[in-house]
């Protein structure tokens, strides 16, 4: 009886472990496919990121599922130059929720607010003496013209960076700073570097608004509008996407030294044809290119990407 006990037990446990054998073999083969198609996409990504020359940081999240499908650098600093008028006009509109400010209060924009000439500003180009332009203009001028001016008065309106970066920590949003004004940045050609953000970062800001964390329905509505209607950077994130793609982004350039463009920078929410949305932030730095390459490679990564998500 004990020997025939001993088969019996013998026989159980050979039999749990080929059924535990056959699920691990089932749950690998089914892993499998997705780190592989992560990383031919990352090797797609890079060949283009070459063309460039420079520094490139990619990140791109489809915002249905919190998946990331692609990823270059995404955690290094680059600079984000007019990018950072999204987080600063977040960081007001969430003050517009609370009742402190008001959409259409008017705002005094005088001669000491200008950015310096060569610095955007249709603000200071058309009002040279200044003006009173309501808050929601403000912002509309920053996102969708990026204007330096609109920017700066934003953030003093705001409280200042400091009251900027409190809102960024409570999203919670990491590894995105914004330190100086339009201004600053624009007297200094390192000070740009002290205002950065990772690739990872900016995807999470546009996590935080595609979720409505921090601002209300009617405030995300608005700031969605003046990103979709935001008129620079139409050969970069939707270059190479099909006409009428709706793509509700910001971009950042930066001027050249020797040679060298600090920044050319794209970041949005782009609607796929399936109705999903993939938040993407490519950043180009310290590039030799000319314009149309570094524009090319943030086209053509965010094209890679979207069709990656159609296959």
């Amino acid at each position: 009886m004990a020997f025939r006990t001993n088969i019996s037990l013998v026989l159980v446990l050979f039999l749990t472990l080929a059924s535990c054998s056959k699920k691990t073999v089932v749950q690998s083969t089914l892993s499998k496919p997705e780190p592989a198609r992560f990383e031919n996409l990352r090797d797609s990504v890079i060949q283009i990121a070459a063309l460039a020359k420079g520094h490139v940081g990619v990140s791109a999240m489809l915002l249905e599922t919190g998946e990331t499908v692609a990823a270059l650098n995404p955690r290094d600093q680059f600079p984000m130059q007019s990018v950072y008028k999204l987080p600063i006009s977040m960081a007001v509109m969430q003050q517009v929720d609370v009742g402190k400010i008001k959409l259409e209060q008017k705002v005094a924009v005088t001669k000491s607010d200008f950015v310096r000439a060569g610095q955007h500003s249709p603000i200071r180009d058309r009002n040279p003496d200044g003006a009173e332009i309501t808050v929601s203009e403000l912002i509309r001028f920053a996102i969708a013209e990026s204007d330096g001016t609109a920017s700066d008065v934003l953030m003093k309106l705001a409280g200042g960076s400091q009251a900027v970066q409190k809102y960024l920590t409570d999203l919670p949003v990491n590894d995105l700073i914004v330190l100086n004004t339009e201004k600053e940045i624009g007297q200094d050609w390192q000070v740009q570097y002290r205002n950065f953000s990772t690739p990872d970062a900016a995807v999470a800001l546009l996590r935080a608004l595609h979720e409505k964390r921090g601002l209300s329905e009617s405030s995300q509505a608005l700031l969605l509008k003046y990103l979709v209607e935001s008129t620079p950077g139409a050969k970069r994130l939707k270059g190479l996407l099909p006409a009428g793609t709706i793509i509700a982004h910001k971009t950042g350039t930066s001027g050249a030294q020797k040679g060298v463009t600090a920044a050319t920078n794209d970041i949005g929410i782009i609607t796929l044809p399936n109705g999903k949305h993939l938040a993407i932030a490519v950043f180009v730095s310290d590039s030799p290119a000319d314009e149309a390459t570094r524009e090319g490679v943030i086209a053509k990564v965010a094209k890679l990407v979207v069709d990656s998500q159609q296959q």
